[in-house]
């Protein structure tokens, strides 16, 4: 067993990423949810505002209140050390700076007695909590409106992938594994969901709460802002150069969980193979290499991501020292720093600005790393969205209306991969109600003519028209809808045999159900079922043998009423006795009905009307059984190498069962 699935991982990694673009393209789901947003918008502006009024008023209460209060007489009752400092630091306090002009809550007034400055300083602290208490509100509100219109979000991405993947040609699913895709449903979609409530209010909060910041503190005082942002520059090639390197990280490590996870699907689905053949030690080793890559990609993805916050925080440090220490010295010097009187309070403001601008600059840093694991899952869900499906119809495609069964392949040429003919200028008609028996080595393009039939694939050149209609001409609902096929691989969902049968004819009667069961030979063993047609199947239709999921495979068609009927080896894989049941079910199906086989079988062979021996992608032969043995070319080789005479019991006439390939 071989996995191809990084050969694809290499593919998509070669693409170009544009981060602005993916968020783009994202945020444009919101668009509905306008509403929402802008409810959002407004206890963020709040909040934000909240926020970064506190430092503002904590520096008021010490200008407006304690400056005046310390330098009173009155304070010696309170605070009788401050009779011991020295004259150059209680000069710096005392309220004859003009202090009292940055204060709007109120005026100071020295003539206040003791009990009233505490008083009036008491109501300004109120103040300061209650603004705390309104914005743990409004961010509370924020997380939940995003948090509502993300989940939201969410599930129309959902639903639109969902939609994308059955409207996607079966040439997309033959170049991507079935695991891949599910990883985009599954860990893709989880990495988005992780920060799609809390990550994008705190970032959009971050960011509006850094720019209130450094417009409040350059209406303060210009000296002092460029000072508190002196060591942002470094912050900013710090972040940029850590999420940088953890976003790639993070890509890798989705790529690697994606190869994890078509990993073990292919494993678990080909378990039977996989015991038969004895390689469970060898999957298992290739299982453990690529568990380990998906583990080195998380843990250097992790170690990218956990640098971030002991760097940021360090810079904070640096930041706030500074400031504490500049702030001292011109306090102690009795200066001013750019033209600007720097005050005790002023000092405390800043210092307070200073913390809170480095956390949101912490956030956004540590954050954003995270939102590199989501755009890089976005980036491979919107990679999906964009896979074009090889068919598709065409935009004056008409509904193709009840058929005879009059189905013509001219000249046509099939191609999966550019250059590479599978079928060279096949030809063939078949008049309604008609049998084609369509035989050949493998590989010799059987499958890709029947492909051809409901559009799975297109012809590169050709036509293949039923009652006249070019297929390409007309909806592939309204093609598909009138085309039964029956595969060797019968897949079974995990649900009643009931609506198992009524899958292609939902509004199906329980009386329907049970005709076409009866059409198909599988009423009898249905009814023996624990629960008859109610019984609930295993995945794939476990616990029951491959006959019988044959059998209600052939009711599920039957149930449709198909003009055009498709039987693809629909007998090789079952015993002689079982064969005899479904051969049975299906010449009341084929009766009235055009039909292409691909038959393993001689019993399907000697009945048809044509048979075609294909080889290389061109029909060599064709003609009626009888007359391709009489003719002793490809087909009667064939024939003589691959066809053993075998008696099944003296009631029934002798048979001749095609040995498979």
């Amino acid at each position: 067993m071989f996995n191809n699935s990084a050969q694809l991982f290499g593919q998509e990694t070669l693409k170009a990423s544009n981060v602005r673009s993916t968020l783009r393209r994202f945020l444009a789901y919101f668009r509905p949810y306008w509403l929402i947003l802008l409810m959002v918008l407004v206890f963020l502006v709040g909040s934000t505002y909240m926020t970064v009024l506190v430092p503002d008023l904590i520096g008021q209460s010490v200008d407006c209140y304690l400056t005046p209060f310390i330098a009173g007489e009155q304070a010696a009752e309170f605070m009788p050390f401050l009779a011991d400092l020295p004259e150059s630091v209680t000069s710096q306090i005392t309220p004859d700076a003009g202090f009292e002009s940055n204060c709007w809550y109120t005026t100071p007034d020295l003539s206040l007695s003791s009990s009233q400055a505490l008083s009036a300083f008491g109501g300004l602290i109120l103040l300061i909590v209650g603004l705390y208490v309104f914005s743990a509100i409004f961010t509370g509100l924020q997380f939940y409106l995003t948090s509502w219109a993300g989940y939201h979000v969410l599930r129309d991405l959902r639903a639109k992938v969902f939609v994308h993947v059955h409207r996607l040609s079966l040439g997309y699913f033959s170049k991507h594994e079935a695991g891949d895709v599910m990883s985009r449903f599954t860990n893709d979609m989880d990495t988005i969901q992780q920060v799609i409530g809390f990550g994008l209010v705190q970032v959009a909060s971050g960011i509006m709460l850094l720019f209130w910041i450094i417009w409040t503190m350059m209406r303060l005082s210009v000296g002092y802002a460029l000072l508190t942002l002196i060591t942002l520059p470094f912050m900013f090639v710090v972040t940029v150069w850590l999420s940088s390197q953890a976003r790639k990280a993070f890509r890798r490590a989705r790529q690697e969980i994606g190869s994890v996870n078509a990993d073990l699907q292919e494993n678990i689905a080909a378990v039977r193979e996989v015991q038969a053949f004895g390689r469970e030690e060898e999957n298992i080793t290739q299982f453990r290499e690529g568990n380990a890559a998906n583990r080195d990609a998380n843990i250097r993805a992790q170690a990218f991501s956990s640098a971030l916050a002991p760097s940021l925080e360090a810079l904070s440090y640096v930041s706030m020292a500074i400031v504490a220490v500049v702030g001292g010295l011109v306090l102690i010097n009795g200066g001013s720093l750019l033209g600007t009187t720097v005050s005790l309070g002023l000092v405390i403001t800043f210092i307070g600005y200073s913390q809170q601008f480095n956390r949101p600059v912490q956030q956004i840093a540590i954050l954003w790393t995270n939102i590199q694991n989501a755009i890089a899952g976005a980036e491979r869900i919107f990679n999906l969205l964009d896979a074009t499906p090889d068919v598709t119809d065409s935009a004056d495609a008409i509904p193709l209306p009840p058929v005879a069964g009059h189905v013509k392949l001219e000249n046509v040429w099939a191609e999966y991969n550019p250059g590479e003919p599978v079928l060279r200028g096949i030809d063939i008609e078949a008049q309604p109600g008609e049998t084609v028996a369509i035989v050949g080595p493998t590989g010799a393009g059987k499958t890709t003519i029947i492909n051809l039939l409901p559009r799975f694939w297109d012809v590169s050149a050709g036509k293949v028209t039923f009652d006249g209609y070019d297929v390409r001409d007309v909806t592939r609902h309204s093609l598909r809808s009138q085309i039964g096929i029956v595969l060797q691989d019968t897949f079974l969902f995990s649900d009643t045999v009931a609506n198992n049968i009524r899958y292609g004819k939902p509004d199906a009667t329980d009386e329907e159900v049970i005709e076409a069961a009866k059409l198909a030979r599988a009423h009898d063993f249905i009814q023996n079922l624990e629960n008859g047609y109610e019984t609930i199947l295993g995945e794939r239709g476990s616990g029951l043998s491959q006959g019988q999921r044959q059998l209600i495979a052939i009711a599920r068609v039957a149930m449709t009423d198909p003009r055009i009927l498709i039987l693809d080896e629909a007998t090789s894989s079952v015993d002689t006795r079982t064969e005899r049941e479904i051969q049975a079910a299906l010449n009341k199906l084929l009766a009235g009905r055009t039909s292409f086989v691909i038959a393993h079988r001689l019993s399907t062979i000697r009945n048809a009307n044509q048979v075609l021996y294909v080889e290389a992608g061109e029909i060599v032969e064709k003609g009626t059984h009888t007359s391709l043995l009489e003719q002793q070319g490809k087909y009667y080789d064939l024939y003589m190498s691959q066809f053993r005479r075998t008696v099944t019991d003296e009631t029934v006439d002798e048979e001749l069962t095609f040995i498979a390939d």
